[in-house]
């Protein structure tokens, strides 16, 4: 068979990936096997690849491949979600290009544009995931958008309603000024900026006195309606029940006494502005006061303002400083640091605003969702998120779950008439048969009735996802949900473990009344080697496709690998990409050099040959049983580099070494057998890691039939344990890697054979692998000896010393130099141990298998000193 000296990634790729569809290896269907279930975290419909992206999969893959191979029924669903406020962006710029303004648009002529963009892109993720080698059934991609799912979502929603889960109400809100709509507590990141606290003055009225308070937002003075105190504040004692005006608009509000006022900030008097800030709220919902909603819905003041319409709230700001201060209010301005709070979508600046939402309750539901995770009914992987978790599961608060917007699922609630009545339904005809009910009146027409604008959170659609793509919400006895429902794994980012993880968990248990999956894994963020978080605007974020085109897919998984420690941050390094590409020549070139060996059935084993086979079998079992321990507690990494270092070192180094046959000499047929065997075992190891190279690899080991694939081939099992065979061929490398290292000090050839004598002590020494040792070593023989020969070199193997005969090969000046440098070192650490020994508090201390390991460091380092002193005494004696 020609194989290519150079492995070529891009040819090799996509004929396997289109292999692998064409047979239909990923797809699943339900039958008498255990299934194995993933649902990939939906990535937005307006997505591109990325970093994070390339992380999260290439580990979904791996467990999902490695399952399939361990027999199960693997199924991994893909999908994407419709992403509202982000995709409602998209095409709002896209029309604004071509001269299209929103607002000159009806409802329907807006969707059927964002229906087309999200034809034209919304599948572009998926088919980048397909260049990483994902092995999902692409038969069954969801989106959150399709007919069935959305009929899911709106179930889902006019249950909870029934169930008095879902509300309507006035709520502070975060409002995002440039979406135009409100976002969730979790959607609001905060930010600590360098800030200005600016000093005002209002007036009390009818008197020659002043009330001074500290704001950082001068512009919505213009919607107060109090100023508060705290009532055991006495600097304010002799103002109470009086009025203040407030500056720039002249409005006499009262002076309130509230014990949330605290004394030490600012000046310990408090602006109140119930419509813009969320504990001024409660502060006017206990004393009745005025609300006064200063803003537009894109962030301009409003006519409420009375001056300053229609300008931009931060330029609002800039006005009112200029005011305040030509009218003699401004009393000082000092630095100061805040945090500010902004979209995570849009990251505009937010805005606390009073607004009529939907609300979902939220602590009945977290309940079983807190319970059964702290119980370890779901377990996180790293464990140290469950704390995380119960934190934030036990300081829930309702979920605003309406969004001003047109793209996503319309809220199933219309309105009677001109009234805030209204009946939530599951159609327009139904909804018309429920008003008439409600209202008593039986003349109403469908004319008389208006759908809610608003749609939903995407967080209410995909909190779902685990249910609804197996149809559980619309049809819980269908085969496919009682199947493949709970899913297995979830593997996504600690910082959606509360939009997304902590919500499905709640979902699961309120409809099949059932953990969504057995098993979350957390990965880290993506960074790069200086800790930054990767982003287009700084620049450190590479192209994933790029980087699969310059070291194959393969390659970039292991790279990724190589630095994703579970829930640890991924400090990312192209190097190690390159690390990724140089294991998958290796891989390539070590079966090149198997397959150019001759073989010749009619010569038999060499003794080092099957000592060879016996030991890599042995040590392939061993690495199997701690795969599988690696692998069932989520340490991808580790395992990968246990593979690495097993077909690096192992089988690369030492095996292929000691079978490797002499120039021009055939390999016997049992060891070339054996290693094919071997070659064999390790590809479908690595397959889950590495899939594209170990597909072409196994195709090429022998004839394979039509439809053959190690995609669906067995995972390797593991046989007997054989700890002292290990043992022994540990002890074997370090004798021929002494023998190597006495080699390079002394400039011998390895061409040039040496003899090797084991010091016995008087008794027969059995050296275990002789043969193995004398190929590697290139030996003439191994003798035994009780006394030190004179003119050679020794080496410690454990508590065994060896001597290599060096004749005339040695340079006696420079040997004693070192056995001297070796001395000072040796008597060193000696020095460094007995001062521990000879320490009292030490060793009255000090734990019985400390002291002991101590004793036996003493014993070894004066057994070592004196062997030294005794090679240097002998060739002391050869000094001309």
């Amino acid at each position: 068979m020609h194989i290519p000296p150079k492995y070529n990634p891009q040819e090799t790729e996509d004929k396997w990936y289109q292999y692998w569809l064409k047979n239909g290896f990923f797809h699943s269907v339900p039958d008498d096997r255990e299934p194995y279930t993933i649902v990939i975290p939906p990535p937005n419909v307006t997505g591109v690849l990325h970093m994070g992206h390339m992380l999260n999969n290439t580990i979904q893959d791996i467990l999902v491949r490695r399952a399939r191979m361990q027999g199960r029924n693997a199924c991994w669903v893909p999908g994407t979600d419709h992403a509202s406020i982000a995709t409602e962006a998209r095409v709002v710029a896209k029309l604004k290009n071509e001269g299209i303004d929103k607002s000159k648009l009806s409802r329907e002529e807006f969707l059927e544009h964002a229906w087309i963009w999200k034809e034209k892109h919304g599948g572009i993720i998926l088919e980048q995931l397909k260049k990483l080698g994902a092995s999902c059934d692409w038969e069954r991609t969801a989106f959150t958008m399709d007919k069935g799912y959305s009929e899911s979502v709106i179930n889902v929603f006019i249950d909870l309603y029934k169930k008095g889960l879902i509300y309507r109400g006035v709520r502070m809100v975060n409002w995002d000024p440039q979406a135009k709509t409100a976002v969730s507590d979790e959607e609001v990141i905060y930010k600590e900026l360098n800030s200005k606290l600016y000093y005002v003055r209002y007036p009390v009225e009818g008197e020659e006195q002043w009330v001074t308070i500290a704001t950082t937002r001068p512009e919505t003075i213009l919607g107060d309606t109090a100023v508060s105190v705290n009532p055991d504040d006495k600097r304010f004692s002799h103002l109470h029940g009086k009025n203040v005006v407030v500056p720039m608009v002249n409005r006499v509000v009262p002076l309130i006494t509230d014990g949330y006022v605290d004394t030490e900030f600012g000046t310990g008097a408090l602006k109140i502005t119930p419509a813009h800030d969320i504990n001024d709220y409660e502060i006017g919902i206990r004393h009745n006061l005025e609300v006064i909603d200063i803003f537009n819905d894109d962030g301009t003041l409003n006519e409420n303002a009375g001056i300053f319409v229609g300008m931009d709230r931060f330029k609002a700001r800039e006005a009112s400083i200029r005011k305040l201060t030509d009218e003699g209010y401004m009393v000082k301005i000092e630095d100061y640091i805040n945090k500010v709070g902004f979209s995570e979508r849009t990251d505009a600046a937010i805005e606390p605003r009073l607004s009529m939402q939907w609300f979902c309750r939220m602590h009945e539901m977290a309940g079983p969702a807190l319970e059964n995770v702290i119980k370890n009914k779901i377990r996180f992987h790293p464990v140290k998120f469950k704390n995380t978790y119960r934190h934030w599961m036990e300081n829930i608060k309702d979920w605003c779950i309406s969004r001003q917007l047109w793209w996503g699922h319309r809220i199933p609630a219309w309105y009677i008439g001109k009234s805030n009545d209204f009946v939530v339904a599951n159609s327009g005809e139904e909804a018309l048969q429920l008003a008439r009910e409600k209202s008593g009146n039986e003349s109403l027409g469908s004319g008389d009735l208006r759908q809610d604008e608003d749609v939903l959170d995407t967080w209410f659609s995909s909190w779902i996802w685990p249910i609804a793509v197996f149809d559980g919400i619309r049809n819980p006895e269908n085969k496919d949900y009682r199947y493949y429902y709970p899913t297995d794994d979830l593997v996504t980012a600690p910082e959606i473990l509360f939009f997304w993880v902590a919500r499905m968990i709640m979902a699961g248990y309120e409809y099949p009344g059932e953990k969504p999956f057995k098993n979350v894994y957390l990965t880290g963020i993506v960074r790069d080697k200086l800790g930054r978080k990767m982003s287009k605007s700084l620049g450190n974020s590479p192209e994933p496709l790029e980087l699969i085109s310059k070291y194959g897919a393969d390659g970039v998984r292991v790279g990724m690998l190589l630095c994703s420690p579970a829930g640890g941050d991924l400090l990312f390094d192209e190097n190690l990409t390159e690390q990724g590409r140089n294991f998958s020549n290796k891989i390539w070139n070590a079966f090149r050099l198997v397959n150019s060996w001759e073989t010749d059935v009619n010569i038999d084993q060499p003794a080092y040959s099957a000592s060879a086979t016996h030991w890599f079998g042995a040590r392939l079992n061993e690495a199997i049983v701690r795969l599988d321990t690696l692998y069932a507690h989520y340490k991808l990494s580790e395992a990968l580099m246990l593979i690495y270092k097993l077909f690096w070192d192992d089988f690369s180094s030492w095996y292929l070494e000691i079978i490797k046959p002499g120039y021009e000499k055939p390999l016997d047929r049992s060891t070339h057998e054996s290693t094919l065997g071997f070659f064999d075992s390790l590809l479908r190891l690595l397959h889950p890691i590495m899939p594209f190279i170990t597909e072409d690899l196994w195709q090429r080991l022998k004839p394979r039939g039509k439809g053959e694939s190690i995609v669906v081939a067995a995972m390797p099992q593991a046989g007997p344990l054989e700890p002292k065979l290990l043992s022994d061929f540990n002890t074997m490398m370090g004798i021929v890697s002494s023998v190597r290292t006495i080699r390079a000090e002394k400039n011998i050839p390895h061409k040039e054979p040496l003899t090797l004598m084991v010091r016995t002590g008087g008794e027969s020494a059995l050296l275990p692998l002789s043969e193995v040792i004398v190929k590697l070593a290139n030996l003439s023989e191994i003798s035994e000896t009780e006394i030190k020969p004179g003119n050679a070199v020794s080496f410690m193997a454990g508590t065994t010393e060896f001597f290599i005969t060096l004749e005339d090969k040695i340079d006696v000046e420079a040997e004693i130099a070192r056995i001297e440098k070796e001395l000072k070192y040796a008597r060193g650490f000696l020095d460094s141990v007995m001062k521990k020994l000879n320490n009292r508090r030490f060793v009255s201390s000090a734990p019985e298998k400390v002291i002991e390991m101590e004793k036996t460091k003493q014993a070894d380092a004066r057994s070592k000193i004196a062997s030294l002193e005794e090679r240097l005494n002998s060739l002391t004696g050869l000094k001309p």
